[in-house]
């Protein structure tokens, strides 16, 4: 039965996107472990860690547009999912330090050794076992997502609002970890990881490994996310996005498949997480800025939202743009960048870059053979 829902929707453009994934998560590693330092096509481990961190923001871009180009939820507090699994993965890298920290205490880690902690706060407890952190990878991002959701969508917030709420929360996550008093380190975060799962943070051969892994995971949530859409449900939740109260009327239970979407989505944000911290080395309260989360849907919006595959693309374009203009004379310009970039999107790109392109594919299709079907017209503009 999963294999027929999977095969069903992948059809030939989404099979070509995930071989060209799989061909970079073989090929990158590769290039990089066996390919000689004076060759032209040797690939420095600083690139396989800066492409895998735009991989894992490609994971909370999927996760973004599952809600807001098929259900029209548009989230402004993703990066509070995104960091909490980043802090769950985080912790457990905290424990693997042990006698090697600066302190050399075997169960407490450095920050709490320094605040004169006396003992390991409760919900530090189990994350020594890599299990236990990977299920509160999901656990914490997707419950969290699950209480907001029921009484959010149960009350109906939608539009202007919702955002606004999401994005309250996340700022609100942000000044509590900022506290010392949370436990999870203030405003230094969590940094000075050692090991994962026995292997070195820093070895090529364990950042070429995390970097094909966050490629797996992005191939894998891109089917997740290919399937929702292309079953009944997410004929539902398309239906939701475009006439919430006709879709009401006609005795859906708006407000469950509005619940369960969301919480997917949390919990995708939640993996990305967790797959950035040990390619990055740090995890601070910053991440749960506001600003991450709009960046976010900026990232969605450039590539072309209800897209899937432009979520990806925008992320890693957006991303690689902020990496080119951060690190030269156009640094303190950046953000002016972006702005600018979102509204030039907005005006002559509404559709986003892979969404313009399927409209002219499908136009000049229509012009060749004008027997050709006309696609349903693509989301409106948010507001």
């Amino acid at each position: 039965m999963i294999a027929g829902l999977v095969s069903g929707a992948l059809d030939r453009g989404a099979l070509a996107f995930l071989a060209t994934l799989a061909a970079i998560g073989i090929l990158v590693p590769v290039l990089n472990l066996f390919v000689p330092a004076t060759s032209p096509f040797y690939l420095s481990s600083y690139f396989v860690a800066l492409f895998g961190k735009y991989l894992c923001f490609a994971i909370l871009a999927l996760s973004i547009d599952l809600i807001w180009g098929y259900c029209g939820i548009l989230s402004l507090g993703h990066g509070a999912f995104f960091a909490l699994g980043g802090y769950a993965m985080g912790m457990y890298l905290m424990r693997q330090i042990g006698t090697r920290g600066v302190y050399a205490h075997p169960v407490l880690p450095d920050f709490m050794v320094f605040l004169n902690w006396p003992e390991l706060p409760i919900y530090w407890y189990g994350f020594q076992h890599f299990a236990y952190a990977a299920f509160m990878v999901l656990f914490v991002p997707g419950l969290l997502a699950f209480v907001f959701g029921w009484f959010a969508f149960r009350s109906r917030v939608t539009g202007v609002y919702l955002s606004i709420i999401t994005q309250a929360m996340t700022f609100a996550l942000m000044l509590g970890f900022f506290r010392n008093n949370f436990g999870f380190g203030g405003n230094n975060g969590l940094t000075d990881f050692k090991d994962i799962l026995g292997f070195n943070v820093q070895a090529p051969g364990t950042r070429a490994a995390l970097f094909m892994i966050s490629t797996f995971a992005l191939m894998l949530g891109f089917v997740i996310c290919r399937v929702v859409v292309s079953s009944k449900f997410g004929k539902v939740l398309v239906a939701i996005r475009d006439a919430e109260a006709r879709t009401r009327f006609l005795g859906y239970r708006v407000e469950a498949y509005k619940l369960l979407v969301f919480t997917l989505s949390a919990c995708m944000a939640g993996v990305a997480g967790a797959l950035y911290v040990p390619q990055v080395g740090i995890i601070n309260p910053s991440e749960f800025s506001p600003g991450n989360s709009i960046e976010a849907v900026i990232w969605v919006a450039v590539g072309g939202r209800g897209t899937l595959t432009g979520a990806v693309l925008g992320a890693v374009l957006v991303n690689y743009g902020k990496t080119y203009f951060t690190s030269g004379v156009l640094a303190p310009y950046w953000l002016f960048v972006l702005g600018g970039l979102f509204v030039a999107v907005t005006l002559l790109l509404p559709r986003g870059i892979v969404g313009t392109i399927h409209q002219r594919w499908q136009e000049w299709r229509a012009r060749r053979d004008p027997a050709a079907r006309v696609p349903h017209a693509a989301p409106r503009a948010a507001e």
